[in-house]
């Protein structure tokens, strides 16, 4: 369990999955907040993912930890909330300081070439428009029945949940970049989530496997996933959108069955 405290306010953990109208459990699941202002990055994390986890806008994480774009973090990092002057220092690039030298140099080399980028992208199609919902063409990320639907007022109910049969065909409900792939925010068992543009992000949780890699940009209808029921009690997808850092209701966006 992931704890950290607030200094002013407290943000809980976003719960997922079906259990039921009359279930206290699912509700229960949202009461762990922090216990602080700082959070430790964790192996598997990206700043998408705990982002997500705290219903915050990245980009606004990033801004706070002056983080820039391609968001890469790294273990052990401090990963602050609120903006303090110690959280802008602590992520502050390091600029390495020019040192003159009465030697000839045989040869002067751009600094801008003397690294190479230490992060890969498996797929090298265009990234995603930085604009809003207008080009994006939502499609239902896989067939079956909406067994619960969104509530603004419900702590486990950030989306819905589509019901299937195991191994059934997860897809892209709309074109994106993979920015998370595992298993490592709780309730939501084998988890993706996809930036479409600056705007709007997808998650898909609960999965059986999981098909895509972050940093890879899939296409709209493209196979992402097998449905399964990891971190629920039976098979269904837990399908969310998100919109600056906030979840919205996914059937204002998809086409009406």
């Amino acid at each position: 369990m992931l704890t950290l405290t607030a200094c002013g306010g407290s943000l809980a953990v976003v719960p997922v999955g079906s259990y039921g109208d009359n279930s206290k459990t699912a509700s229960n699941f949202g009461s762990a907040s922090r216990s602080g202002s700082v959070y430790k990055v964790k192996k598997g994390d990206t700043l998408y993912s705990i982002s997500f986890r705290y219903g915050m806008d990245y980009k606004e994480l990033a801004k706070i930890n002056n983080i820039r774009s391609p968001y890469n973090i790294y273990v052990d990092q401090k990963i602050y909330f609120k903006q303090t002057k110690k959280a802008t220092n602590y992520n502050k690039p390091v600029v390495k300081q020019k040192v003159e030298t009465k030697t000839k140099s045989t040869q002067w080399q751009p600094a801008s070439q003397t690294k190479q980028a230490t992060t890969s992208t498996p797929n090298k199609s265009p990234p995603p428009s930085s604009s809003g919902n207008q080009n994006l063409n939502w499609r239902w990320p896989t067939a079956g029945k909406v067994i619960s639907t969104y509530s603004i007022s419900s702590a486990g109910r950030k989306g819905i949940d589509i019901a299937g049969k195991s191994g059934q065909a997860v897809i892209a409900s709309a074109s994106g970049k993979v920015v998370y792939s595992g298993n490592g925010l709780a309730r939501y068992g084998n988890l993706l989530i996809i930036k479409h543009n600056d705007v709007y992000l997808s998650a898909y949780a609960h999965n059986k496997t999981l098909l895509v890699k972050e940093g890879q940009y899939v296409k709209a209808g493209q196979n992402i996933a097998t449905l399964g029921r990891s971190g629920a009690q039976q098979e269904q997808l837990h399908f969310e959108i998100r919109r600056n850092g906030k979840p919205v209701d996914p059937l204002r966006f998809l086409p009406k069955q």
